[in-house]
């Protein structure tokens, strides 16, 4: 018994203090870390993107009127060009505190975004895209424009917006119906990423 009360004991500690009710895991123990677009799609040597948004600083709160809560307005994102041949940009955007049917939820994510854009202006309008692009599925359903947070309660989630520079253009059709299908044929395809992260938080009622 005294063994077992050891090794319990011994265990507890390993595992670190207990998070206070309520706190934000840290960034360690994120849900979906290791299932995000990032994480299951390496660029080619490791190669990186800068990439920024004008609605908030990386690591910093998201503004609610990025938000579902209020006008979900699309908060802008620039990024650093690829690396020689790069031929078109994806841009992913998942809650990797949020997990359902084995991935991070997903937000927004559009391809062939062409390589000789590296930004989107702050307030596009879904039919502002570049005309070459193909907005791809959010957990709503397939083909869908930006889709800001809906933070429930609780802790702050955190939203990444990722881009990823790809040496290939996917054909015009392309319709994926679901996070699997979009990321399939990007597999192989990726010289280099990046991504820029924002916390969302519950919006209490007035």
């Amino acid at each position: 018994m005294r063994k077992l009360f050891v090794t319990m004991a011994c265990a507890a500690m390993l595992a670190g203090p207990a998070l206070a009710q309520g706190a934000p895991p840290p960034p360690e123990v994120e849900a979906g870390k290791d299932l995000m677009a990032l994480a299951t799609l390496p660029a080619k040597g490791g190669a990186k993107l800068d990439v920024t948004t004008a609605g908030w600083k990386h690591g910093e709160d998201i503004a609610f009127k990025y938000t579902q809560y209020e006008g979900n307005e699309f908060p802008g994102l620039t990024w650093s060009a690829g690396p020689a041949g790069t031929k078109s940009y994806a841009i992913i955007m998942q809650d990797t505190d949020f997990v359902a049917r084995g991935s991070p939820i997903l937000h927004w994510s559009v391809v062939n975004v062409p390589a000789n854009v590296t930004s989107l202006p702050a307030g596009m309008k879904p039919e502002e895209k570049p005309a070459e692009a193909i907005y791809g599925p959010n957990y709503k359903g397939a083909a869908q424009p930006y889709l800001g947070p809906r933070t429930p309660p609780g802790p702050k989630h955190r939203y990444h917006m990722q881009v990823l520079a790809l040496d290939t253009v996917l054909p015009a059709d392309f319709a994926p119906k679901s996070y699997a299908e979009l990321i399939e044929p990007l597999k192989g395809h990726v010289l280099a990423s990046g991504s820029v992260v924002g916390l969302g938080q519950e919006k209490k009622a007035q």
